[in-house]
């Protein structure tokens, strides 16, 4: 009878954690690319940056927002926004919800010094019909902020330049960023042995002009699969593992992506927390 009743508790907690960890590997957050649905689209997608305020001589607040709304509510909604300083990555945000059609996130964060801040947000809903018919759609939003921190001026920021203070300022931080991050996709060309030649490279920061722009030899339909699974692959591969990495630990500079000129695959190179990565996504038209 012992016997049994350890049996009975053995076999209920085995079936108790399989459920647990069902559960949780069907919840876990991930952006999963469907065909487009062209009769949802969203009627709201934003990213924001702005200087908040002064803290003390030696520091300042960003404000970092980004926000969406669809055309109805969808059965799941998901942004993920990523915010780099200086071509490094800085913070990401990520947030998942069911049964809505918009969502908002928002951080306050401290730094230091003059800097070219720079946003990307990718904004995905998923649309679920009658008879298992799974469509969706997603958009792209950013935006950039210098930030002049000096001894010698006041604390000012600005989007685009107003005067030749300004525009010297914007040129040596676009230089700076610039330099750093050629020499970082150098070492990332060279650790994985690609010829630039056979690739037209855009940094993760600048997909955005293919929202309504398509990629070369491409229609725009085909430029908006291609950036949509470009996307779960990010998702999945660098957001989520930076996202559970603690702000002040993350090591990163932004992402470079390779589209093939010979219009067969992409590549997206990165380094995170000291891990050199290589994504391959071969198109299917």
């Amino acid at each position: 009878m012992k016997n049994w009743i350890f049996i009975t508790i053995a076999l209920s907690l085995i079936t108790l954690f399989g459920i647990v960890y069902f559960v949780k590997m069907n919840t876990s957050p991930a952006i999963t690319y469907f065909p487009i649905d062209e009769k949802t689209p969203f009627t709201h997608a934003n990213t924001s940056l702005e200087l908040s305020t002064a803290k003390g001589n030696d520091s300042y607040e960003i404000d970092w927002t980004s926000n969406s709304r669809s055309g109805k509510e969808m059965y799941l909604r998901q942004d993920a926004s990523l915010l780099f300083d200086n071509g490094r990555l800085r913070g990401v945000h990520s947030k998942w919800m069911q049964d809505t059609e918009s969502i908002y996130l928002e951080e306050a964060l401290l730094s230091e010094d003059s800097s070219y801040f720079q946003a990307i947000s990718f904004h995905h809903g998923e649309v679920h019909y009658p008879n298992d018919e799974i469509k969706s759609i997603h958009q792209m939003s950013n935006d950039h902020l210098y930030v002049i921190d000096s001894p010698a001026t006041p604390l000012e920021a600005f989007h685009s330049p107003k005067n030749k203070a300004q525009n010297e300022w914007k040129e040596l931080l676009d230089r700076t960023t610039k330099q750093q991050l050629l020499h970082h996709w150098h070492q990332l060309f060279t650790h994985f042995n690609i010829s630039s030649e056979s690739y037209l490279a855009v940094p993760l920061t600048n997909l955005y002009h293919y929202n309504n722009q398509p990629l070369p030899s491409m229609t725009q339909e085909q430029t908006n699969k291609v950036i949509g699974q470009l996307w779960e692959g990010v998702y999945k591969n660098y957001i989520i593992p930076a996202a559970n990495t603690e702000n002040n630990k993350l090591e990163s500079f932004v992402p470079i992506v390779l589209f093939d000129k010979d219009n067969d695959h992409l590549l997206v190179l990165f380094e995170l927390n000291g891990k050199k990565e290589k994504l391959i996504q071969n198109y299917s038209f």
